[in-house]
C-alpha cells in the first residue's frame, strides 16, 4: 500500500512537470510599443502656423505696414503653431504587442 502511494505521488509530480514545461516555453512576452512622432508634427505645426499668421498679419496691418505685419504675424504664428502641435503630439499612441 505504501509503495503504491509513493508510486502514484511520483507519477503525479512527474506528469505535472512534463505538462508545465511546454506551456512555459510557449508563453509570449507582452511589450508596450509607442510611436514617437513629436518632431514631425511639431514641424508641420510650425509651417501651418507661420502661413496662417503671415496671412492674418498681412490682413490686419495698416496700409503702409503690410510687410512688417506679415513678418510679425508669421513669426508669432510659427511659435504658436509649433507649441500647439508639440503639446498635441505628446499624447502617446501606445499599444501592447506580444513577442
Amino acid at each position: 500500500m505504501r509503495n503504491r502511494l509513493i508510486a502514484a505521488l511520483v507519477f503525479a509530480v512527474s506528469s505535472t512537470a512534463l505538462v508545465a514545461v511546454p506551456v512555459a516555453a510557449e508563453a509570449k512576452q507582452r511589450v508596450l510599443v509607442c510611436k514617437n512622432n513629436v518632431h514631425r508634427k511639431a514641424n508641420n505645426g510650425t509651417l501651418i502656423g507661420a502661413v496662417g499668421g503671415g496671412l492674418l498679419g498681412h490682413t490686419v496691418a495698416g496700409h503702409g505696414d503690410k510687410t512688417a505685419g506679415t513678418l510679425i504675424g508669421a513669426g508669432a504664428g510659427a511659435v504658436a503653431g509649433h507649441e500647439i502641435a508639440k503639446s498635441n503630439a505628446k499624447k502617446k499612441n501606445c499599444h501592447y504587442v506580444y513577442r
